[in-house]
């Protein structure tokens, strides 16, 4: 790992993920979490502050990036429910089955290798009935905005840290073995149309 992706990176990405219309979107999306929480990708911890204490009895939080570790246990600091960080992959995750109530994967699967797999080997984890919540930025529907995107995104994925702009996040849910049980979208506003249409919404595994 490089000194750009080390020390440059993890910066730059917690100003983004944490701009004013995506912390409007993460509260529309997380307070619905409740019981025992998986997050997938928790990244610093910038949805944390948003759990309903109430409702959420522990958050597991999964990342592979040692680099924001740091940031995500401050975080866990400020909260009142307990947080548990795990440095690894979605694949080689240690849990046991049918021990996660919900499933929460905000401004993620733009950047997982293999978002597919990672969200299929996270099924046998949740219980029966548990939700999905999700909220995601990927493929527009304005075909202009889409051939932007699909020329833009090799060299986007260079310098954001492996983010992909044009991935079809509903299909990619279903791919994985779920299914989209509400979904809304729109244009962010403030944000660039290549990078800002975003998916929100629940899913249940198929």
């Amino acid at each position: 790992m490089g000194f750009y992706e080390r020390y440059i990176l993890p910066p730059l990405l917690t100003c983004a993920c944490g701009s004013k219309p995506i912390r409007y979107q993460r509260r529309k999306i997380v307070p619905e979490a409740e019981g025992r929480v998986l997050e997938l990708g928790i990244g610093p911890g910038l949805n944390l502050p948003f759990y309903d204490p109430d409702k959420v009895k522990a958050v597991i939080g999964v990342d592979p990036s040692a680099e924001l570790r740091g940031r995500a246990e401050r975080a866990a600091r400020q909260v009142s429910f307990p947080v548990e960080y795990l440095t690894t992959t979605a694949e080689d995750m240690p849990l046991d089955r049918h021990s996660i109530d919900t499933l929460v994967v905000t401004f993620t699967l733009c950047t997982i290798p293999d978002a597919v797999s990672a969200l299929y080997a996270l099924r046998p984890a949740l219980k029966p009935g548990a939700r999905v919540l999700f909220c995601e930025h990927g493929l527009a529907p304005d075909e202009r905005v889409q051939r932007f995107q699909n020329r833009i995104n090799p060299l986007w994925k260079r310098i954001a840290g492996g983010c992909n702009v044009n991935r079809d996040i509903p299909a990619l849910l279903e791919a994985s073995g779920y299914r989209v049980k509400h979904l809304e979208t729109m244009y962010l506003p403030g944000t660039p149309r290549f990078a800002g249409f975003n998916f929100w919404g629940s899913a249940e595994v198929a």
